[in-house]
């Protein structure tokens, strides 16, 4: 892991220097994404997670009603279906790591290929980074979510839309789901129209609130289907 971690902390001088070789391990097999299949397969893939929040399911949630977790069967979001398909784990959460806190260009990049690796079953007809307080984003340089969103709608012809975000909100990630929410309220500004269909970009799935703020609003506002989608989820238990 500690070689790992290297690796992707490398950066876009890595890219430039060792052009064909995987980026987690070195090796020369590397698909044209970025990286071999063995590691491919070795990464935290979100396969039984629930369907509506993608939270990664036990084996006692796979017999509940259309294996959604408990949460979206008694509290359901005000999105339809998240696409978060690996884990914020191992290699994928040094990856998230080091493009949101390093703005690593190659790590942007790759998280975008394991997206369209494992994309959406029903894309939306426009994509909606999450916003970020003025004053945080000016603090770190750029909007993660905005330049994945970007990328994404470069790659799949997809108008980008733009959210503000016009309450400064504290840390979240230390928050749990209630208090996240609470957080929230009154947090995000919308600009009409909205197509029917709107699909949410953020970096990481961890309680949802966010994206439930957003889907909300956009609901309100003329939208008839809001979904999500993420390079990860935070794993069960740590959200």
């Amino acid at each position: 892991m500690a070689w790992t971690r290297w690796v992707l902390t490398a950066g876009s001088w890595l890219k430039r220097a060792l052009p064909g070789y995987c980026a987690f391990c070195l090796s020369s097999h590397a698909r044209i994404e970025g990286w071999c299949d063995e590691c491919f397969a070795l990464l935290k893939h979100n396969d039984a997670g629930c369907p509506r929040c993608k939270e990664p399911l036990t084996s006692f949630d796979h017999q509940t009603s259309a294996r959604l977790c408990g949460h979206c069967l008694s509290a359901p979001p005000a999105f339809t279906v998240t696409t978060a398909e690996y884990l914020y784990d191992g290699a994928v959460k040094a990856l998230v790591r080091d493009f949101k806190f390093q703005a690593s260009p190659r790590a942007g990049t790759l998280l975008v290929e394991l997206m369209l690796a494992k994309p959406p079953a029903q894309l939306g007809q426009a994509l909606l980074p999450v916003p970020m307080y003025p004053g945080r984003a000016r603090e770190r340089g750029f909007n993660q979510a905005h330049w994945l969103a970007h990328e994404l709608s470069q790659r799949l012809s997809l108008p980008l839309l733009g959210a503000t975000c016009i309450k400064q909100l504290p840390s979240q990630r230390t928050l749990g789901r209630r208090q996240r929410a609470a957080n929230l309220k009154g947090a995000f500004r919308l600009s009409a129209p909205l197509p029917a269909h709107l699909t949410i970009i953020d970096d990481v799935v961890t309680t949802g609130a966010t994206a439930h703020e957003l889907a909300r609003l956009a609901l309100e506002q003329g939208a008839e289907r809001v979904d999500l989608w993420a390079p990860a989820r935070t794993p069960l238990g740590n959200s």
